[in-house]
């Protein structure tokens, strides 16, 4: 049950072979070839020490260097076969891959907020303290010096720093439109237009603290928004990764090329090595191997591949090298359809509106109109514009939307905090707001309620050494059950053992003396009448067996826990796997829950439109390459940490400890995160109903106009910081142990 042909076993780890390196390597000088890898897993000084120094010791490797701040390795070489990169990081630890220079593109956006809000928060604390001076009594000299001072710290702040909200508000007005934005930057302009002629009159008061504050509490939820919904895009790019960059042709002359995935044509002939990943859909014309399937179909165990079987590209090769013809070309492959499905359900998304945004559409014109009416007003009864203008201008700040604006923005930071703390990241803001409202969790098998990886437990045992025997003989092999053998007994043969060989697709074979041992499938390893009907692997003596051993999945920490929870939570469950159905009932059976098995990818897809047509509201849980397109369709999703690098950018929120409990837990902080926007949405229309009266009638100035707003959303945010106050726990019935176990069966 070798994992790899021989010379082959760094490849099966890495699912990069030898040409995809070469291929993504570039040539520098004198035969020196440089290779660029990402590896995730860097994070301290001691781990570059480490990988530079395993690197370092390979045949043929020059120079290599780490990367703290970008996790990346720059690996210099020679020769025409690169080193064995990829296997040498997995064996002290580290996950690695084929860098995507792509993936490193700078977001110019980001950049500009960043700069913005750093500027916003320079001048607003450098006025705050001149303002500070003149509050304290300065004398109409030195007031008159401070207030020039904050005019030239504040003029080229607005112009930097406020383009962020002038120019959105333009391109609103010129369609006849308004935004949150708008107000903002009439409030903006007008307070440091009335600031700069108090100045220049030598007028006690000026408002220059009051309009940059404004854009530095603004700009800060403006940066996290961006911030949230730009990870949420990243999604289908994670396709690369998972995908072959190319693979060894045979051409009918008989030679060989090395083709870049897209320029493989239906009808090629394809040399598949173990270890790889298949590049294209196709065909087996030739060999004999396992596959391993699961981030295509979820299914755990490995598969035999033989002559005639219909390979999906994306899964990985095994055990032995394989003949096969492409069926289709890359842009009609199972990961291109991946892709589309993908994109399809994020276009599907894409209409969601965030709260504050469609409460702006009537908050912004009503701001406006006051302003205005209260100007006219005032004109209309004293005559006086200097008075009019300051007391519109007063309304305009003391209602501006600042408290409407940081509603969300600061819970959602204060929840992403609190379940960062609980070892959950959040990915998409949004994800918060249509967490809440979820009724129904569908949940992957393999990977999410199990822990992925099986489990062999003895079955019969007819000799007492017969279990270190089967142990000692896997320890020659890096498959998925040799490994899983060698961790029941001690890895030390009670025989002497002269050869150890594989047979592909079958399992290993191994001498002493006469008596010829076998340690894999039942139907090879011994005679039929002598197996038990539920034995995964079986070892044998000249065919007769002396252990067999079943496949178990193991349940991930916490999952009986979260389905109580879940269910307390008034939440209907079910689970949605591309496994069989005997191995999909088993865990359905042990969790009490209703199940679907042998779900294709289209099909989970469709499972939870049909779902979300009965008006349910569906989170989705799953990890692997076949999940993607029902965590992006689902109204929100989750994954695991240990998830495919697809899966974990197609969900909302990942969560990095092993322990299913992180489901329940997201959804409470999601439902308490929505009744503290709606406290907060319910204090800023209470601050306006109070403060618009005050401000129309003339009893508050700009000054203490901007004092007020600031209060209000200063009360927003310690209303958004009730959040963390209370830690996550289980129901009251799950943790009494009364929360009855649902039914289990297949949904219809």
């Amino acid at each position: 049950m070798s994992c790899c042909a021989p010379g082959a076993e760094c490849l099966a780890d890495a699912g990069t072979s030898n040409e995809e390196l070469l291929l993504a390597s570039r040539t520098l000088r004198d035969g020196l070839r440089q290779t660029d890898l990402s590896v995730p897993g860097i994070h301290c000084g001691a781990c570059l020490q480490r990988i530079e120094a395993a690197l370092g010791r390979l045949d043929g490797v020059a120079f290599a260097r780490a990367n703290l701040s970008t996790r990346r390795v720059s690996v210099q070489w020679h020769g025409g076969r690169p080193p064995p990169l990829i296997a040498a990081l997995k064996q002290i630890g580290y996950q690695a891959h084929l860098h995507d220079a792509a993936a490193d593109r700078s977001d110019p956006e980001l950049t500009r907020l960043l700069l913005a809000l750093a500027v916003a928060g320079f001048a607003s604390s450098n006025i705050m303290l001149l303002s500070a001076s003149v509050w304290s009594g300065a004398e109409a000299q030195t007031r008159d010096l401070f207030h020039w001072i904050s005019a030239a710290i504040a003029l080229p702040t607005l112009a930097y720093s406020g383009q962020v909200f002038f120019r959105s508000a333009s391109r609103s007005l010129r369609h006849g439109r308004t935004n949150m934005d708008v107000p903002i930057s009439i409030g903006v302009l007008l307070a440091f237009a009335l600031s700069l002629y108090e100045t220049t009159q030598h007028g006690r008061h000026a408002y220059f603290d009051a309009s940059v504050s404004l854009l530095f509490f603004l700009l800060i939820g403006r940066t996290l928004d961006h911030v949230m919904r730009a990870r949420a895009r990243q999604a289908v790019a994670g396709l690369a990764r998972l995908s072959a960059r190319g693979a060894l042709v045979a051409r009918p002359d008989g030679t060989q090329i090395y083709l870049p995935v897209d320029e493989i044509e239906p009808d090629m002939t394809i040399l598949l090595a173990a270890g790889e990943r298949v590049p294209v859909d196709c065909r087996v014309v030739k060999g004999r191997s396992e596959l391993d399937r699961s981030l295509v179909s979820g299914e755990s165990a490995p598969q035999l591949a033989v002559e005639g079987t219909a390979l999906q590209a994306g899964t990985l090769n095994l055990t032995a090298p394989l003949t096969v013809v492409a069926t289709a070309a890359a842009k009609n492959s199972f990961l291109a359809d991946m892709v589309r499905m993908m994109e399809a359900a994020e276009a599907g998304r894409s209409a969601y509106r965030r709260i504050a945004d469609r409460a702006a559409r009537l908050y912004a014109p009503v701001v406006h109109a006051t302003a205005l009416l209260a100007f006219i007003g005032w004109m209309m009864a004293t005559g006086d514009a200097h008075r009019a203008i300051t007391i519109a201008i007063a309304v305009l700040i003391i209602t501006c939307p600042c408290a409407l604006g940081l509603a969300v923005p600061m819970v959602h930071v204060v929840a992403t905090r609190r379940l960062f703390e609980a070892g959950i990241m959040i990915k998409d803001g949004s994800a918060l707001e249509r967490l809440t409202n979820v009724d129904a969790v569908v949940l992957d098998k393999t990977g999410t309620l199990t822990a992925g990886r099986p489990r062999l437990t003895l079955v019969v045992e007819t000799r007492t050494e017969a279990r270190a025997l089967a142990a000692a003989i896997a320890a020659h092999s890096r498959h998925p059950y040799s490994q899983a053998l060698a961790a029941l007994g001690e890895a030390q043969t009670p025989v002497a053992l002269d050869a150890v060989a594989e047979v592909p697709g079958a399992g290993l074979e191994a001498r002493s003396g006469e008596t010829i041992y076998r340690l894999g499938r039942p139907d090879w390893a011994a005679a039929p009448l002598s197996v038990p009907p539920n034995a995964a692997v079986v070892l044998s003596a000249n065919g007769a067996c002396l252990a067999a051993f079943r496949l178990d999945d193991q349940l991930r920490s916490g999952a009986q826990e979260a389905i109580a929870a879940l269910t307390a939570a008034g939440l209907s469950i079910e689970i949605l796997s591309g496994d069989s159905e005997a191995r999909v009932s088993d865990i359905a059976g042990r969790l009490g829950v209703r199940f679907t098995a042998n779900a294709r990818p289209a099909d989970k897809v469709a499972r939870i439109a049909a779902l979300r047509q009965t008006g349910a509201k569906v989170l989705m849980v799953g990890d692997g390459l076949n999940d993607a397109p029902a965590l992006t369709a689902a109204d929100v999703s989750m994954a695991p940490a240990s998830a495919a690098d697809i899966g974990r950018n197609a969900a909302d929120l990942v969560f990095l400890r092993e322990d299913l409990q992180a489901v329940p837990r997201a959804v409470a902080v999601a439902r308490q995160a929505a009744r503290l926007v709606r406290q907060n949405f319910g204090l800023a229309i209470a601050y306006n109903v109070v403060a618009i009266p005050v401000a129309v009638l003339g009893q508050v100035t700009p000054l203490m106009a901007a004092v007020a707003m600031s209060a209000s959303s200063l009360v927003v945010i310690a209303n958004a910081l009730r959040l963390g106050e209370r830690r996550w726990r289980p129901p009251a019935a799950v943790r009494a142990g009364l929360t009855p176990p649902l039914t289990p069966g297949l949904v219809p």
